[in-house]
């Protein structure tokens, strides 16, 4: 485990590969650590430096008070990278880390080569749907939402075989601060228009059982960015880096080929 001291909150991230590799750098969804992609990594391109990091009030990241804002997540991102001296990488975010992505881009792009937004969007949901979700988790805790939590993540083939369970775990045992927090952030972001001024290698991808952002929803904000491309991958939910870890990874590994970063 390593610990960034970033002054007002302290990350636990992993780094694997050379120091000197082409860097890449994955940020997880709401309810889950870094551990998100560990079925991915086996696929990706030999000489890469994959970075991984749990967000604040994750994993085994510190848990400030709640709420939190997107501007404080995605200065935690920021701050991270310049810790660990990362220029031009190809920043990889899930849902909510799709948001830290987006405007981590319009921020600093000196960071950036290319972005990848998978199962996210400007805007997910409204705030009122949000309040209601904080609510329900200040009453009954994450167990109050998993097993719905569940149902728009995965496949239904995928829970049929109760490959979810370990996914439920992680999900109610993430620290109920850090999840209200970063709901919050979710709630009050919208991103449309900072990313429509984005001008970078952008790929967006889907499950196209994803009930948490649907792929028209996906692909109407990858369509703000001009020129991206766009993947949908079938029979796969909100996580398809879990679902279907090859066909994920070879998708990413297309776009890092094409855009000449491995």
């Amino acid at each position: 485990m390593m610990i960034a001291d970033l002054g007002d909150v302290k990350l636990n991230y992993r780094i694997d590969g050379p120091t000197d590799g082409a860097p890449i750098v994955f940020a997880n969804s709401l309810g889950t650590d870094l551990h998100l992609w560990d079925a991915v990594l086996p696929y990706m391109p030999d000489g890469m430096r994959i970075i991984r990091y749990d967000k604040r009030g994750h994993g085994q990241s510190a848990v400030p008070p709640a709420p939190y804002s997107m501007g404080a997540l995605v200065r935690d991102a920021e701050a991270l990278l310049d810790h660990l001296q990362v220029r031009d990488c190809v920043f990889v975010g899930l849902s909510i880390g799709g948001m830290i992505a987006q405007g981590l881009a319009v921020k600093r792009m000196d960071q950036f080569r290319a972005l990848v937004l998978s199962n996210t969007a400007a805007k997910i949901a409204t705030p009122s749907i949000w309040q209601e979700r904080i609510q329900a988790v200040r009453k009954g805790g994450i167990e109050a939402l998993a097993d719905a939590t569940m149902e728009r993540w995965f496949s239904r083939e995928y829970r049929r075989a109760q490959n979810h369970l370990p996914w439920r775990d992680m999900m109610v045992s993430q620290p109920v601060e850090g999840y209200l927090g970063c709901c919050a952030a979710i709630a009050g972001t919208d991103f449309y228009t900072p990313t429509s001024g984005l001008r970078l290698p952008t790929l967006g991808i889907v499950g196209s059982e994803d009930g948490s952002t649907p792929p028209d929803l996906v692909r109407e904000t990858i369509d703000l960015v001009p020129g991206s491309r766009f993947r949908l991958i079938r029979r796969a939910g909100h996580l398809p880096c879990v679902e279907k870890p090859a066909e994920y990874a070879e998708i990413l590994t297309g776009f890092l080929t094409e855009i000449g970063h491995v």
